[in-house]
């Protein structure tokens, strides 16, 4: 989300505890027809509610047919939570087409944007000499 880009590495050992990333370290694996990414090492403040480093989330991609992907996730963090917690959700196969999360920024402003900008045109006009 927003410029983040993860990057999961396949079939390898998590880095070593001390080696600590703002996404954490994703390593991934298949398991029949899933695909599961496991990621740890996230630094001290991981962008997930109140999660320390401890943070722990086990990801599961499963395409259901050719039109559904299944993702499913577990979250821990013995540090703020009692025990683990999940979810899932199924996303849908789409032909339409997908924008950059951040591309709608200053849009929802724009009409003042503009409207002050013609205010400053329209001043500066009256200012200068005929």
């Amino acid at each position: 989300m927003i410029h983040d880009v993860r990057i999961v590495r396949m079939n390898a050992e998590h880095d070593p505890p001390d080696m600590r990333r703002w996404l954490g370290d994703s390593v991934g694996r298949w398991e029949g027809d899933t695909l599961v990414v496991d990621t740890t090492n996230f630094n001290d403040t991981p962008g997930l509610f109140s999660a320390s480093r401890s943070l722990h989330v086990v990801e599961r991609f499963t395409r259901l047919d050719a039109n559904t992907l299944s993702y499913k996730f577990t979250v821990e963090d013995p540090a703020v939570w009692l025990k683990p917690w999940s979810g899932e959700t199924v996303w849908p196969k789409t032909t339409q087409r997908l924008y950059e999360y951040a591309c709608h920024e200053g849009n929802y402003s724009f009409t003042g944007i503009m409207k002050g900008a013609r205010m400053l045109e329209a001043e500066a006009l009256k200012q200068s000499p005929k």
